[in-house]
């Protein structure tokens, strides 16, 4: 993908009894290739969500997702269409959000926001602000990504920080 290309993010992953939503900031290129969110297998978001859930990762995307909504996760992406060339956040240019104030009315029930990493967290408060009055636990998280860099955790350390959503689930 160039940059000359906007890229889309994917469609909400949501039950009607989501309590959690776990908020990205852009799928990479090999997730929007799949059309699965976290769909690089170096990315430890999977490992990291079953550790928290005490299940078995099924592997199966589908069977992944249904896990997810069984435990009253959501899962999106603060980002509904931007330009960036690779998969780095940091390559994220003229960036538009998700309609989340809808999806937040529509489910007055999600009580925490995670963000997965600081861009969906900095974009989240760029485009929507926290409004400590909603009632809403907001959760940053460092990111999931395989990406290493001078502030990357290693996978025991951001297991130890995700295990936080144990208390809102």
């Amino acid at each position: 993908m160039q940059q000359t290309d906007r890229l889309y993010s994917m469609p909400p992953v949501i039950d009607p009894h989501a309590k959690v939503l776990i908020l990205g900031s852009m799928p990479g290129v090999k997730s929007l290739e799949a059309q699965h969110y976290y769909g690089n297998p170096r990315n430890h978001f999977w490992e990291i969500i079953f550790s928290i859930l005490e299940e078995t990762d099924p592997l199966d995307y589908a069977e992944r997702l249904s896990l997810l909504k069984r435990h009253h996760v959501a899962l999106w992406d603060v980002i509904h269409s931007c330009y960036r060339e690779g998969s780095l956040d940091s390559a994220i240019k003229e960036e538009h959000p998700n309609d989340l104030n809808s999806l937040l009315r529509e489910h007055p029930q999600i009580k925490a926001i995670a963000f997965n990493g600081g861009k969906a967290f900095r974009s989240y408060k760029k485009h929507f602000g926290l409004d400590e009055s909603a009632g809403l636990v907001y959760l940053p998280l460092p990111s999931s990504s395989p990406m290493r860099g001078k502030h990357v955790k290693t996978l025991p350390e951001k297991l130890a920080d995700w295990s936080v959503l144990k208390k809102y689930l």
